[in-house]
């Protein structure tokens, strides 16, 4: 088995590494809003689950050559966000969001998305997703190398749930994998969706 040490490897040969083992990963279609009123949306997979009690997610967003992204900025300025699961049937749509645009541009120009207005937050949501989270700002992590913030990591409070009934069960509880369809990122320009599930009951 090869052996290789991240401090001998350069930021793109780690990436690489990263982003084509640590695989599928859940995309985060997130929308925030700046201080000018200016609704911005990109999807990000460095995304997960921190913890359900109470309910927190964890999205990591890296910054280039040490300036903050547009969503990064924006929820270190509101302290809000809104999460939407990437699906199937917005794959295209929210992959036109992933464009570099100006701070002073929206994205929703590029893209066929619709918004709604959020219950909690100020942010507004996409109409289109059939499960979105809106949540508040829980606390910030600067990922620094060489005395150089690189990354924001950011763990969001979930304040209001948003499922739609077509993929959510209220007398189990629970979401449908299959009709949620949801989309994982690979590498490179590569996404999955959910293929085969294998049930596996744990051990006692």
């Amino acid at each position: 088995m090869l052996k290789k040490s991240p401090t001998e490897l350069t930021e793109r040969e780690n990436y690489k590494l990263l982003i084509g083992s640590v695989i599928p990963r859940p995309v985060a279609v997130v929308a925030t809003k700046s201080k000018e009123e200016i609704i911005n949306i990109a999807p990000f997979s460095y995304f997960n689950i921190v913890s359900s009690n109470p309910p927190i997610l964890s999205l990591a967003i890296q910054r280039k050559e040490g300036k903050l992204k547009d969503t990064a900025r924006n929820i270190l300025d509101t302290k809000e966000a809104v999460i939407h699961i990437l699906d199937e049937d917005n794959l295209e749509e929210a992959n036109k969001t992933a464009a570099n645009l100006s701070q002073e541009e929206s994205e929703l120009s590029l893209t066929e998305f619709s918004v709604k207005d959020s219950n909690t937050i100020a942010v507004p949501a996409l109409e289109e997703a059939k499960v979105h989270f809106e949540t508040r700002l829980y606390d910030h992590l600067a990922i620094i190398k060489d005395q150089e913030t690189t990354a924001d990591l950011f763990l969001l409070k979930v304040t209001e749930y948003h499922l739609d009934e077509s993929v959510y069960d209220e007398k189990t509880g629970r979401i449908d994998p299959v009709k949620l369809g949801a989309i994982s990122r690979l590498a490179g320009n590569d996404y999955a969706t959910i293929g085969d599930i294998i049930n596996i009951p744990r051990p006692e």
